[in-house]
């Protein structure tokens, strides 16, 4: 992607404003940006590093799907829109497809479906946008996006230049990435590149979708067939949105930034000895060898599925999730999650770490 240039006539178009952005996280939490940009075309981007060094401060907003925004947003918000999906290349072993950074995330994995470039299915319904993915490395349901990740194309606000970063630059592990090290507000993404496999197989490891009926064949139905023969990426697709749409609140209707907290990973000996302690303790071993502690499980046992705590609670049928009641401000939410830490901590001797950003 070649560098955009800037006329005097785009710079004066992207004039900060002041804006409420209530409707531009789904926590619903209430919040007011004091200088507000949106972003929808490169040849903006410029004007955003012009802008940036006026106001000292930038925070580069997405889908407002992992952030727990304040009251009130000092310095530049700069809400993320590029547009466009675009398949690259047909290559023997992948579909090489395209997304602007602005692209809604579930919208941009139904397109592909669409068009049978498979191998996203499994990511389906997480919100967000596609710019917004790699800053998390979102996963689910057995996928992490770093497995299907080609590259990307980021503005480097501070020098006002167009990087192109590969995986290996991005430093992708679990549910983080460099862009939630590097200096806040440096980093604006603006495409991201996929790499979707041929032959495309199923991902069917994951627990709840082992047990899913529409996944299954023969006369029992409740057992995944063997190598996921007969099994369409459609099916998938539909299985893991019934899934989600069973255990986590939809945004539209209670405020939520999705799972709030990261499973912590232990070695294989702290697993054992916290499964001395706590028999029933739901774990993934993991391929280095350590374990994956189900941080909802964790939450559950200590007994804050569907309390509340104020305007912020902990969901009645999902304890990784947060929601916002009606009126919660940030305080509200990070004193629950502050709560629910100290709770966990004393109990299993294990940290959470929350997923959101806090600008």
């Amino acid at each position: 992607m070649s560098n955009p240039s800037a006329s005097s006539t785009d710079t004066d178009m992207l004039k900060p404003i002041a804006a409420d952005l209530t409707a531009l996280n789904t926590l619903g939490l209430a919040c007011s940006a004091q200088a507000y940009v949106r972003i929808e075309y490169l040849r903006q981007l410029p004007a955003l590093s012009a802008l940036a060094r006026r106001h000292g401060r930038v925070f580069v907003l997405g889908g407002g799907s992992n952030v727990v925004l304040p009251s009130v947003m000092a310095g530049l918000v700069a809400h993320m829109a590029i547009p466009g999906i675009r398949l690259l290349d047909t290559r023997p072993d992948a579909w090489i497809v395209e997304a602007g950074g602005g692209e809604n995330w579930h919208g941009f994995v139904a397109h592909c479906l669409r068009h049978g470039w498979d191998g996203l299915e499994n990511l389906a319904l997480i919100p967000g946008t596609v710019g917004a993915a790699p800053v998390q490395n979102i996963g689910a349901y057995g996928v992490e996006l770093d497995q299907r990740f080609l590259g990307l194309s980021a503005w480097d606000i501070e020098r006002g230049e167009m990087v192109e970063l590969s995986a290996r630059d991005c430093r992708f592990a679990y549910r983080d990435s460099r862009f939630k090290h590097d200096a806040p507000g440096r980093w604006a993404i603006v495409a991201v590149r996929f790499a979707l496999p041929r032959p495309w197989r199923p991902v069917l490891d994951y627990p709840d979708l082992q047990r899913h009926p529409a996944l299954g064949s023969g006369a029992d139905r409740s057992a995944p067939p063997a190598n996921g023969a007969g099994v369409s990426a459609r099916a998938v697709f539909d299985a893991v949105c019934a899934i989600r749409r069973e255990k986590l609140p939809d945004p539209a209707v209670i405020g939520n930034a999705g799972s709030f907290f990261k499973n912590p990973i232990v070695s294989a000996d702290r697993y054992a000895a916290l499964r001395q302690r706590f028999p029933g303790l739901v774990a993934y071993p993991q391929a280095d060898g350590r374990c994956k502690l189900a941080a909802g499980w964790l939450i559950d046992q200590c007994g804050w599925k569907g309390r509340t705590m104020g305007a912020a609670g902990v969901h009645d049928r999902q304890a990784l999730v947060l929601v916002n009641r009606g009126g919660a401000r940030a305080a509200d939410i990070m004193a629950l999650a502050d709560a629910i830490r100290a709770d966990v901590k004393a109990r299993y001797g294990v940290e959470l770490e929350p997923e959101p950003v806090r600008p």
